[in-house]
């Protein structure tokens, strides 16, 4: 299958860590780009958010804000069936990807969400201990915290916890698990390889289209040393390139974002080059495997 025979990817470059904006020695985008990773599904759409140059000062509704300019971006590719790819920011552009794949599917579309982070972000309010927004983005898109947010980011509906599926997620805050487990959610690790399997074809089984988000962190600390919120004992690269081939051998992976990479800084070359292994794997992958709604042929499928 040629790269010409595939419709491209439909590239979602975020400019924003959080709410504010990231600082271009940071941005791995750039290096992303000049890689030729995007090429791999044929030439590549790349549009940014338009978010506005002024935002509110108030954290959640600049988040808002942020990821209701995401959706807009996302819904643009999801609407043409091309794969979305998000890269660039940080686990807040959440909510701003359901949105974007809502606004295309419908609010009742049956979205899942594949969750690789050391961390969970599953804290509200009420369960944090640092009240870090960045610590709550799934709590968010699950309905669980902050709805001025989630609503602003375009998801019409919450997303169900029996659709969202964690991978690793090695530190959770207490209150966090408790809160966690008291959900449909799901919780597995990288390995070993056949709990991975078994969770993901339940979740593929009841839903068509799933959203794959990937945070750096979920590797070992020596290879994203840079991170903030780094975390040892993690699974090394080929763990965690097969476990997301597991994810996207569905079929059924319509969105794949690729967070919290860090270029710049002490450690920032390391870190930088296990953004870029992952995202190669990763598209490698889902040219194999093909996404929801590709044409017969168009697939990457041999």
């Amino acid at each position: 299958m040629t790269a010409e025979a595939l419709p491209g990817l439909h590239v979602v470059r975020i400019g924003h860590g959080g709410h504010e904006p990231m600082h271009p020695a940071g941005d791995p985008v750039p290096a992303y780009a000049a890689s030729g990773c995007f090429d791999l599904l044929g030439p590549p759409t790349v549009v940014d958010p338009d978010a506005p140059a002024s935002l509110p000062t108030e954290p959640v509704a600049a988040l808002g804000v942020i990821g209701g300019a995401i959706a807009q971006a996302v819904a643009a590719g999801a609407r043409t069936g091309q794969p979305v790819l998000v890269v660039g920011g940080n686990c807040t552009v959440t909510p701003g990807i359901v949105g974007g794949l809502q606004a295309a599917h419908g609010a009742d579309a049956r979205i899942g969400l594949v969750w690789f982070d050391a961390h969970g972000d599953f804290n509200t309010p009420r369960t944090t201990f640092t009240g870090r927004l960045g610590g709550m983005p799934v709590a968010v898109a699950a309905g669980l915290a902050y709805p001025a947010w989630r609503e602003a980011a375009g998801m019409a509906a919450p997303l169900p916890t029996d659709r969202i599926l964690f991978v690793d997620v090695r530190n959770l805050d207490q209150p966090e698990a408790a809160l966690l487990r008291a959900t449909d959610a799901v919780v597995t690790a990288v390995t070993p390889a056949d709990d991975l399997r078994r969770a993901i074809a339940d979740l593929a089984a009841r839903c068509d289209r799933l959203y794959l988000h990937v945070d750096a962190d979920v590797l070992d600390a020596a290879l994203v040393p840079n991170h903030p919120t780094v975390e040892p004992n993690g699974p090394g690269l080929d763990d965690t390139l097969a476990a997301m081939d597991v994810v996207l051998a569905t079929g059924k992976v319509a969105a794949f974002a690729l967070v919290s990479v860090f270029a710049g800084g002490d450690g920032g070359d390391r870190s930088l080059e296990s953004g870029l292994e992952l995202l190669r794997g990763g598209l490698e992958s889902w040219r194999r495997h093909g996404w929801p709604g590709a044409a017969a042929g168009a697939s990457g499928r041999v």
